[in-house]
Protein backbone atom coordinates (compact mmCIF):
# COMPACT_ATOMS: atom_id res chain seq x y z
CA UNK A 1 0.00 0.00 0.00
CA UNK A 2 1.18 3.54 -0.67
CA UNK A 3 2.17 5.35 2.27
CA UNK A 4 0.33 8.93 3.04
CA UNK A 5 4.21 10.29 2.81
CA UNK A 6 4.63 9.60 -0.78
CA UNK A 7 1.16 9.71 -2.04
CA UNK A 8 0.00 12.93 -4.04
CA UNK A 9 -2.89 14.32 -1.45
CA UNK A 10 -4.80 15.00 -4.98
CA UNK A 11 -7.69 12.85 -4.67
CA UNK A 12 -10.16 14.16 -8.01
CA UNK A 13 -12.67 16.77 -8.66
CA UNK A 14 -16.01 17.51 -7.20
CA UNK A 15 -18.92 19.77 -8.25
CA UNK A 16 -19.23 22.74 -5.75
CA UNK A 17 -22.48 22.55 -5.95
CA UNK A 18 -24.19 19.47 -5.76
CA UNK A 19 -21.02 17.64 -4.96
CA UNK A 20 -21.00 14.81 -7.32
CA UNK A 21 -16.77 13.41 -7.66
CA UNK A 22 -15.09 13.40 -10.79
CA UNK A 23 -11.41 11.92 -11.71
CA UNK A 24 -8.82 14.34 -11.76
CA UNK A 25 -9.33 14.84 -15.43
CA UNK A 26 -9.30 18.11 -17.70
CA UNK A 27 -13.07 19.10 -17.03
CA UNK A 28 -14.37 22.33 -15.76
CA UNK A 29 -18.49 21.47 -14.95
CA UNK A 30 -20.46 19.07 -13.63
CA UNK A 31 -21.59 18.21 -17.20
CA UNK A 32 -23.27 14.24 -15.51
CA UNK A 33 -25.95 16.16 -13.05
CA UNK A 34 -26.04 20.37 -12.52
CA UNK A 35 -23.53 22.16 -14.79
CA UNK A 36 -21.66 23.77 -11.75
CA UNK A 37 -18.16 24.27 -11.47
CA UNK A 38 -15.53 21.78 -10.24
CA UNK A 39 -13.51 21.88 -7.61
CA UNK A 40 -10.13 19.89 -6.56
CA UNK A 41 -10.58 17.58 -3.78
CA UNK A 42 -7.15 16.64 -1.12
CA UNK A 43 -6.83 14.25 1.05
CA UNK A 44 -6.10 16.40 4.16
CA UNK A 45 -5.05 14.01 6.66
CA UNK A 46 -2.29 13.17 4.02
CA UNK A 47 -1.03 16.82 4.25
CA UNK A 48 -1.35 17.25 8.27
CA UNK A 49 0.96 13.71 8.08
CA UNK A 50 3.82 15.29 6.20
CA UNK A 51 3.61 19.19 6.38
CA UNK A 52 4.51 21.33 8.72
CA UNK A 53 5.69 25.01 9.54
CA UNK A 54 9.34 23.84 9.42
CA UNK A 55 9.06 21.82 6.17
CA UNK A 56 7.28 25.00 4.53
CA UNK A 57 10.24 26.75 5.78
CA UNK A 58 12.27 24.80 4.58
CA UNK A 59 11.28 24.54 0.72
CA UNK A 60 11.91 26.82 -2.08
CA UNK A 61 11.12 30.55 -1.90
CA UNK A 62 8.41 29.54 -4.29
CA UNK A 63 5.03 28.46 -4.60
CA UNK A 64 6.35 25.27 -4.83
CA UNK A 65 7.15 25.09 -0.85
CA UNK A 66 3.54 24.79 -0.51
CA UNK A 67 3.32 21.44 -3.16
CA UNK A 68 1.37 19.63 -0.97
CA UNK A 69 -1.46 21.82 -1.13
CA UNK A 70 -1.34 22.40 -4.87
CA UNK A 71 -3.07 19.58 -7.44
CA UNK A 72 0.09 18.06 -9.21
CA UNK A 73 1.04 14.65 -8.66
CA UNK A 74 5.16 15.14 -10.03
CA UNK A 75 7.71 17.37 -10.55
CA UNK A 76 6.67 20.85 -11.06
CA UNK A 77 7.38 23.72 -13.66
CA UNK A 78 8.85 25.92 -12.12
CA UNK A 79 9.91 29.25 -12.69
CA UNK A 80 10.81 30.73 -9.48
CA UNK A 81 6.84 32.41 -8.97
CA UNK A 82 5.81 33.21 -5.94
CA UNK A 83 6.94 34.35 -2.20
CA UNK A 84 6.86 37.63 -3.24
CA UNK A 85 7.03 40.55 -0.91
CA UNK A 86 4.42 41.68 1.72
CA UNK A 87 5.25 45.11 2.59
CA UNK A 88 4.50 46.98 5.64
CA UNK A 89 2.79 50.14 3.95
CA UNK A 90 3.46 52.86 6.79
CA UNK A 91 3.20 56.27 4.67
CA UNK A 92 0.49 54.85 2.91
CA UNK A 93 -1.65 53.89 6.42
CA UNK A 94 -0.63 57.48 7.78
CA UNK A 95 -1.77 58.49 5.01
CA UNK A 96 -5.28 56.72 5.11
CA UNK A 97 -5.31 57.04 8.78
CA UNK A 98 -4.73 53.03 9.33
CA UNK A 99 -2.24 52.10 12.19
CA UNK A 100 -1.31 48.02 10.32
CA UNK A 101 -1.62 48.00 6.58
CA UNK A 102 0.38 45.56 4.79
CA UNK A 103 0.97 45.66 0.87
CA UNK A 104 1.55 41.97 -0.87
CA UNK A 105 2.86 43.18 -3.75
CA UNK A 106 2.70 40.26 -7.24
CA UNK A 107 3.62 43.18 -9.12
CA UNK A 108 7.53 41.68 -8.81
CA UNK A 109 5.94 37.83 -9.41
CA UNK A 110 7.88 35.60 -11.85
CA UNK A 111 8.36 35.80 -14.63
CA UNK A 112 6.15 38.22 -16.16
CA UNK A 113 5.08 40.17 -13.11
CA UNK A 114 1.43 39.43 -12.36
CA UNK A 115 -0.10 36.87 -9.73
CA UNK A 116 -0.96 34.89 -12.63
CA UNK A 117 2.72 33.79 -13.02
CA UNK A 118 0.91 31.55 -9.67
CA UNK A 119 -1.48 29.95 -11.53
CA UNK A 120 -0.55 28.67 -15.17
CA UNK A 121 2.45 27.33 -13.16
CA UNK A 122 0.16 25.09 -11.70
CA UNK A 123 -2.36 24.82 -14.77
CA UNK A 124 0.46 23.98 -17.09
CA UNK A 125 2.20 21.45 -14.44
CA UNK A 126 -0.70 19.50 -14.67
CA UNK A 127 -1.78 19.89 -18.33
CA UNK A 128 1.58 18.26 -18.73
CA UNK A 129 0.62 15.56 -16.60
CA UNK A 130 -2.52 15.28 -18.18
CA UNK A 131 -0.66 14.76 -21.75
CA UNK A 132 -1.36 18.32 -22.95
CA UNK A 133 1.15 19.31 -25.70
CA UNK A 134 -0.61 22.71 -27.00
CA UNK A 135 -1.67 25.25 -24.33
CA UNK A 136 -4.04 27.97 -24.59
CA UNK A 137 -6.25 30.53 -22.53
CA UNK A 138 -8.55 33.72 -23.00
CA UNK A 139 -6.88 36.87 -21.50
CA UNK A 140 -6.97 40.18 -20.32
CA UNK A 141 -3.33 40.23 -20.75
CA UNK A 142 -1.37 39.12 -17.96
CA UNK A 143 -2.85 35.87 -18.33
CA UNK A 144 -1.53 35.81 -22.19
CA UNK A 145 1.86 37.25 -20.94
CA UNK A 146 2.37 34.14 -17.69
CA UNK A 147 0.99 31.34 -20.40
CA UNK A 148 3.35 32.35 -23.49
CA UNK A 149 6.23 32.67 -20.96
CA UNK A 150 5.80 29.40 -18.66
CA UNK A 151 5.13 27.74 -22.00
CA UNK A 152 8.60 28.86 -23.44
CA UNK A 153 10.08 27.69 -20.58
CA UNK A 154 8.62 24.38 -20.52
CA UNK A 155 8.77 23.70 -24.19
CA UNK A 156 4.95 23.59 -24.96
CA UNK A 157 3.07 24.60 -27.95
CA UNK A 158 1.10 28.14 -26.78
CA UNK A 159 -2.19 30.12 -28.77
CA UNK A 160 -3.22 32.32 -26.67
CA UNK A 161 -6.03 34.81 -27.14
CA UNK A 162 -7.08 38.40 -26.52
CA UNK A 163 -9.51 41.01 -26.83
CA UNK A 164 -8.00 43.77 -29.97
CA UNK A 165 -8.17 46.63 -27.77
CA UNK A 166 -5.34 45.60 -24.92
CA UNK A 167 -3.10 47.89 -23.31
CA UNK A 168 0.36 47.61 -25.90
CA UNK A 169 2.50 46.78 -23.09
CA UNK A 170 0.77 43.48 -22.40
CA UNK A 171 1.05 42.65 -26.05
CA UNK A 172 4.19 42.43 -26.51
CA UNK A 173 4.96 41.25 -22.98
CA UNK A 174 3.03 38.42 -24.96
CA UNK A 175 4.20 38.03 -28.32
CA UNK A 176 7.83 38.62 -26.91
CA UNK A 177 7.60 34.66 -25.68
CA UNK A 178 6.77 33.59 -29.60
CA UNK A 179 3.26 32.55 -28.96
CA UNK A 180 0.29 32.48 -31.68
CA UNK A 181 -1.32 35.42 -30.60
CA UNK A 182 -5.04 35.72 -31.62
CA UNK A 183 -6.33 39.43 -30.97
CA UNK A 184 -10.21 39.01 -31.43
CA UNK A 185 -12.64 41.89 -32.11
CA UNK A 186 -14.77 41.39 -29.03
CA UNK A 187 -14.46 41.79 -24.99
CA UNK A 188 -13.10 39.28 -22.97
CA UNK A 189 -16.41 37.32 -22.14
CA UNK A 190 -16.79 37.24 -26.15
CA UNK A 191 -12.93 35.71 -26.16
CA UNK A 192 -14.03 33.67 -23.70
CA UNK A 193 -17.07 31.94 -25.45
CA UNK A 194 -14.42 31.70 -28.55
CA UNK A 195 -12.29 29.88 -26.62
CA UNK A 196 -14.49 26.86 -25.37
CA UNK A 197 -14.90 26.06 -28.92
CA UNK A 198 -11.53 25.96 -29.47
CA UNK A 199 -11.21 23.85 -26.98
CA UNK A 200 -13.98 21.65 -27.81
CA UNK A 201 -12.94 21.52 -31.40
CA UNK A 202 -9.24 21.16 -31.00
CA UNK A 203 -8.66 19.18 -27.38
CA UNK A 204 -5.49 22.31 -26.02
CA UNK A 205 -4.83 22.24 -22.39
CA UNK A 206 -6.61 25.84 -21.86
CA UNK A 207 -5.65 27.00 -18.75
CA UNK A 208 -9.03 28.79 -17.75
CA UNK A 209 -11.48 26.40 -19.24
CA UNK A 210 -10.81 23.09 -19.13
CA UNK A 211 -7.91 23.18 -16.88
CA UNK A 212 -9.35 25.69 -14.81
CA UNK A 213 -9.93 23.99 -11.43
CA UNK A 214 -6.30 23.28 -11.28
CA UNK A 215 -5.35 26.52 -12.39
CA UNK A 216 -7.65 28.54 -9.99
CA UNK A 217 -5.66 26.62 -7.20
CA UNK A 218 -2.41 28.55 -7.94
CA UNK A 219 -4.43 31.90 -6.23
CA UNK A 220 -4.35 30.02 -2.68
CA UNK A 221 -0.53 30.84 -2.29
CA UNK A 222 -1.44 34.35 -1.84
CA UNK A 223 -3.03 33.56 1.09
CA UNK A 224 -0.68 30.66 2.15
CA UNK A 225 2.65 33.16 1.98
CA UNK A 226 1.03 36.28 3.81
CA UNK A 227 0.12 33.92 6.90
CA UNK A 228 3.40 32.73 6.99
CA UNK A 229 4.84 36.29 6.07
CA UNK A 230 2.45 37.59 9.29
CA UNK A 231 4.94 35.45 11.14
CA UNK A 232 1.93 32.57 11.25
CA UNK A 233 -0.98 34.69 12.09
CA UNK A 234 -4.06 35.66 9.90
CA UNK A 235 -4.67 39.01 8.62
CA UNK A 236 -7.75 40.43 9.96
CA UNK A 237 -9.11 42.25 6.58
CA UNK A 238 -8.18 41.92 3.45
CA UNK A 239 -8.73 43.77 0.65
CA UNK A 240 -8.24 42.54 -3.21
CA UNK A 241 -9.38 43.18 -7.28
CA UNK A 242 -12.31 41.30 -8.27
CA UNK A 243 -12.34 40.03 -11.89
CA UNK A 244 -14.12 36.66 -12.28
CA UNK A 245 -13.65 36.56 -8.44
CA UNK A 246 -11.39 33.57 -8.39
CA UNK A 247 -8.52 35.02 -6.66
CA UNK A 248 -10.81 35.53 -4.13
CA UNK A 249 -12.38 33.00 -3.14
CA UNK A 250 -9.16 30.67 -2.87
CA UNK A 251 -7.03 33.19 -1.23
CA UNK A 252 -10.20 32.41 1.71
CA UNK A 253 -9.75 28.66 1.18
CA UNK A 254 -5.74 28.74 1.55
CA UNK A 255 -6.53 30.38 4.90
CA UNK A 256 -8.87 27.94 5.38
CA UNK A 257 -6.79 25.13 4.50
CA UNK A 258 -3.96 26.47 6.91
CA UNK A 259 -6.87 26.40 9.37
CA UNK A 260 -7.82 22.70 8.79
CA UNK A 261 -4.27 21.67 8.80
CA UNK A 262 -3.48 23.50 11.86
CA UNK A 263 -0.97 25.62 10.63
CA UNK A 264 -1.85 28.32 12.04
CA UNK A 265 -4.81 29.24 14.84
CA UNK A 266 -8.42 30.01 13.35
CA UNK A 267 -9.56 34.16 13.57
CA UNK A 268 -12.49 35.83 11.90
CA UNK A 269 -10.60 37.43 9.05
CA UNK A 270 -12.94 40.30 6.86
CA UNK A 271 -12.83 40.02 3.23
CA UNK A 272 -13.38 43.34 1.01
CA UNK A 273 -13.25 43.05 -3.30
CA UNK A 274 -12.24 45.99 -5.32
CA UNK A 275 -14.46 46.36 -8.48
CA UNK A 276 -14.08 49.39 -11.51
CA UNK A 277 -17.34 51.07 -11.98
CA UNK A 278 -17.31 50.32 -15.52
CA UNK A 279 -17.15 46.93 -14.83
CA UNK A 280 -18.58 46.34 -11.54
CA UNK A 281 -21.53 43.68 -12.08
CA UNK A 282 -20.42 42.15 -8.02
CA UNK A 283 -20.19 45.54 -6.85
CA UNK A 284 -23.51 46.19 -7.71
CA UNK A 285 -25.14 42.91 -6.86
CA UNK A 286 -23.29 43.14 -3.54
CA UNK A 287 -25.21 47.24 -3.06
CA UNK A 288 -28.81 45.92 -3.92
CA UNK A 289 -28.54 42.50 -1.82
CA UNK A 290 -28.91 40.26 -4.42
CA UNK A 291 -26.96 36.83 -4.71
CA UNK A 292 -27.38 36.18 -8.35
CA UNK A 293 -25.09 37.94 -10.76
CA UNK A 294 -26.45 40.33 -13.48
CA UNK A 295 -23.67 40.40 -17.01
CA UNK A 296 -22.52 43.92 -17.53
CA UNK A 297 -20.58 45.34 -20.95
CA UNK A 298 -17.02 46.48 -19.63
CA UNK A 299 -16.20 49.95 -19.92
CA UNK A 300 -13.14 50.78 -18.10
CA UNK A 301 -9.40 51.30 -17.84
CA UNK A 302 -8.98 48.26 -15.28
CA UNK A 303 -9.10 45.95 -18.96
CA UNK A 304 -6.98 43.33 -16.54
CA UNK A 305 -10.49 42.78 -14.32
CA UNK A 306 -13.11 44.06 -16.73
CA UNK A 307 -15.13 40.70 -16.80
CA UNK A 308 -18.60 41.30 -17.26
CA UNK A 309 -19.73 37.88 -16.56
CA UNK A 310 -17.55 36.71 -13.58
CA UNK A 311 -18.28 32.73 -12.93
CA UNK A 312 -17.27 33.12 -9.70
CA UNK A 313 -18.80 35.93 -8.56
CA UNK A 314 -21.97 34.67 -6.41
CA UNK A 315 -19.25 32.81 -4.51
CA UNK A 316 -17.15 36.05 -4.14
CA UNK A 317 -20.29 38.11 -2.47
CA UNK A 318 -21.07 35.14 -0.26
CA UNK A 319 -17.46 35.35 1.28
CA UNK A 320 -18.03 39.02 1.26
CA UNK A 321 -20.99 39.11 3.28
CA UNK A 322 -20.87 35.89 5.32
CA UNK A 323 -16.98 37.28 6.87
CA UNK A 324 -18.65 41.07 7.26
CA UNK A 325 -16.72 42.48 4.27
CA UNK A 326 -17.58 44.86 1.60
CA UNK A 327 -17.53 44.93 -2.50
CA UNK A 328 -17.07 48.51 -3.64
CA UNK A 329 -16.52 50.54 -7.21
CA UNK A 330 -14.40 53.67 -8.47
CA UNK A 331 -14.04 55.08 -11.00
CA UNK A 332 -11.52 55.19 -13.73
CA UNK A 333 -10.24 58.65 -12.21
CA UNK A 334 -10.06 57.51 -8.61
CA UNK A 335 -8.33 54.50 -10.00
CA UNK A 336 -5.26 56.50 -11.75
CA UNK A 337 -5.42 58.22 -8.23
CA UNK A 338 -4.67 55.06 -6.30
CA UNK A 339 -1.70 54.01 -8.81
CA UNK A 340 0.00 57.21 -8.06
CA UNK A 341 -1.02 57.24 -4.22
CA UNK A 342 0.27 54.03 -3.64
CA UNK A 343 3.65 54.87 -5.95
CA UNK A 344 4.50 58.38 -4.12
CA UNK A 345 4.00 56.94 -0.37
CA UNK A 346 5.24 53.02 -1.06
CA UNK A 347 7.52 53.41 -4.10
CA UNK A 348 5.56 50.49 -5.52
CA UNK A 349 4.19 51.46 -9.06
CA UNK A 350 1.19 48.98 -9.79
CA UNK A 351 -1.30 48.80 -12.39
CA UNK A 352 -4.83 49.43 -12.88
CA UNK A 353 -5.99 46.65 -10.98
CA UNK A 354 -3.71 47.48 -8.32
CA UNK A 355 -5.21 51.37 -8.35
CA UNK A 356 -8.34 49.86 -7.89
CA UNK A 357 -7.72 47.96 -4.62
CA UNK A 358 -6.15 50.89 -3.50
CA UNK A 359 -8.94 53.44 -4.70
CA UNK A 360 -11.57 50.76 -2.81
CA UNK A 361 -9.18 50.67 0.45
CA UNK A 362 -9.43 54.46 0.80
CA UNK A 363 -13.07 54.25 -0.34
CA UNK A 364 -13.81 51.56 2.81
CA UNK A 365 -11.69 53.53 5.15
CA UNK A 366 -13.68 56.92 4.33
CA UNK A 367 -16.81 54.76 4.90
CA UNK A 368 -15.41 53.75 8.32
CA UNK A 369 -15.74 50.17 6.70
CA UNK A 370 -12.19 49.62 7.65
CA UNK A 371 -11.34 49.76 11.56
CA UNK A 372 -7.89 51.81 11.80
CA UNK A 373 -6.84 48.99 14.58
CA UNK A 374 -7.20 45.93 11.94
CA UNK A 375 -4.27 44.02 10.30
CA UNK A 376 -4.98 45.11 6.77
CA UNK A 377 -3.70 43.15 3.73
CA UNK A 378 -4.14 45.33 -0.13
CA UNK A 379 -3.32 42.26 -2.60
CA UNK A 380 -1.20 43.99 -5.55
CA UNK A 381 -1.52 41.80 -8.52
CA UNK A 382 0.07 43.42 -11.28
CA UNK A 383 2.76 46.04 -12.39
CA UNK A 384 2.24 49.40 -13.49
CA UNK A 385 4.64 49.17 -16.53
CA UNK A 386 2.35 47.34 -18.45
CA UNK A 387 -0.40 49.94 -18.68
CA UNK A 388 1.41 53.01 -18.67
CA UNK A 389 -1.19 54.12 -20.87
CA UNK A 390 -3.81 54.87 -17.66
CA UNK A 391 -1.23 57.14 -16.28
CA UNK A 392 0.49 59.07 -18.80
CA UNK A 393 -1.69 62.20 -18.77
CA UNK A 394 -1.91 62.12 -15.50
CA UNK A 395 1.60 62.88 -14.24
CA UNK A 396 4.60 65.54 -14.58
CA UNK A 397 7.49 66.44 -16.94
CA UNK A 398 10.93 66.64 -16.37
CA UNK A 399 12.53 70.00 -15.82
CA UNK A 400 14.40 70.63 -18.87
CA UNK A 401 17.70 72.51 -17.49
CA UNK A 402 21.26 73.61 -19.45
CA UNK A 403 23.83 72.65 -17.67
CA UNK A 404 24.65 75.10 -15.76
CA UNK A 405 24.43 75.24 -12.04
CA UNK A 406 22.01 78.67 -12.28
CA UNK A 407 19.42 76.60 -14.75
CA UNK A 408 19.27 73.95 -12.05
CA UNK A 409 18.60 76.12 -9.16
CA UNK A 410 16.08 77.93 -10.85
CA UNK A 411 14.11 74.63 -11.74
CA UNK A 412 14.93 73.12 -8.16
CA UNK A 413 12.97 76.26 -6.98
CA UNK A 414 10.08 75.78 -8.99
CA UNK A 415 10.09 72.29 -8.38
CA UNK A 416 10.15 72.54 -4.64
CA UNK A 417 7.23 75.07 -4.73
CA UNK A 418 5.38 72.84 -6.53
CA UNK A 419 5.77 69.88 -4.13
CA UNK A 420 4.98 72.10 -1.42
CA UNK A 421 1.20 73.18 -3.12
CA UNK A 422 0.62 69.38 -3.50
CA UNK A 423 1.94 68.58 0.18
CA UNK A 424 -0.71 71.18 1.52
CA UNK A 425 -3.48 69.30 0.16
CA UNK A 426 -2.88 65.96 1.54
CA UNK A 427 -3.71 65.52 5.17
CA UNK A 428 -0.75 63.95 6.64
Amino acid sequence: MTSTLTRSPLQGLRCKECGHPYPAAARHVCDEVCFGPLEVVYDYEAIRARTSRASIEAGPASIWRYRDFLPIEGDPIDVGTGFTPLLQANRLARRLGLRRLYIKNDGVNMPTLSFKDRVVSVALTRARELGFSTVSCASTGNLANSTAAIAAHAGMDCCVFIPADLEAGKVLGTLIYNPTLMAVRGNYDQVNRLCSEVANTHGWGFVNINLRPYYSEGSKTLGYEVIEQLGWELPDHIVAPLASGSLFTKIRKGFDEFIKVGLVDEKPVRFSGAQASGCSPIAQAFDEGRDFITPVKPSTIAKSIAIGNPADGPYALDIARRTGGSIAAVSDEEIVDGIKLLAETEGVFTETAGGTTIAVLRKLVEQGRIDPNETTVAYITGNGLKTTEAVATSIGEPFLIDARLDSFESAWERAQSLQRATWETVDV
